[in-house]
């Protein structure tokens, strides 16, 4: 294993899709596949064991299937790492994923530079993985609140801007040059959003302000 690299847990009930995986991956340098899982309910105990940074989680296996996983992926561990569903195309599922605490999604389809870049991505945790699509899904599936929640109005004008610009898809190097502050000032700035928001990161920071209206998803 080398040091300081990215440990990746592969979740997925198909030995050949993980194969496939592990073999683009392993390929890397800064990746390192840990460890793998062919249910839910093995992924859950494999990840409790190995503690990987990422874990790229299937949504449809047997048992357990990955949108529960990841709920108690979530729930349970006290430094959960970052989690990707991949999927096919269904929508509704990927959504379901998102709100349930997935860091990103990622095609079963998309190819190897997509598939090694979301990986490094997601384990930087500074930025969302495709926020248009994030965005159309919000716009689809989101459950819109009746009227803006207590946290919106907790936010401070500096706060209200780091969130739209998260939304965007921007990263802290982006948000700090747009903002024209340092680079502590964003992580400070996202901080206190995922803190005001009770999200756990930014993906779901984002989900919770296009629910909220904060951020329109038109």
């Amino acid at each position: 294993m080398t040091a300081n690299a990215i440990k990746v847990v592969l979740a997925d009930d198909e030995r050949m899709v993980r194969t496939a995986l592990r073999a683009i991956l392993s390929a890397e340098q800064g990746i390192d596949v840990v460890g793998e899982a062919a249910t839910g309910a093995e992924a859950v105990s494999v990840v409790r064991d190995l503690k990987p940074d990422v874990v790229l989680m299937d949504v449809r296996m047997p048992e357990v299937d990955g949108i529960r996983a990841t709920e108690q992926i979530l729930r349970t561990m006290p430094a959960p790492p970052r989690v990707v569903v991949t999927t096919f195309e269904n929508d509704a599922y990927v959504y379901e994923a998102l709100r349930a605490g997935a860091t990103g999604f990622l095609l079963k389809r998309a190819d190897a530079d997509d598939l090694v870049q979301a990986v490094r991505l997601v384990a930087r945790s500074d930025s969302l993985l495709f926020p248009a699509a994030v965005r159309a899904l919000a716009a689809e599936y989101g459950r819109a609140e009746p009227a803006p929640p207590a946290w919106v109005a907790r936010l401070t004008g500096r706060e209200s801007e780091v969130l739209r610009l998260m939304a965007a898809g921007l990263t802290n190097a982006e948000i700090a040059a747009r903002m024209g502050v340092g680079a502590a000032t964003v992580k400070t700035h996202v901080a206190a959003v995922l803190a005001k928001t009770g999200a756990r990161d930014r993906t779901q920071a984002v989900i919770a302000a296009y629910e909220a209206g904060f951020v329109k998803t038109g």
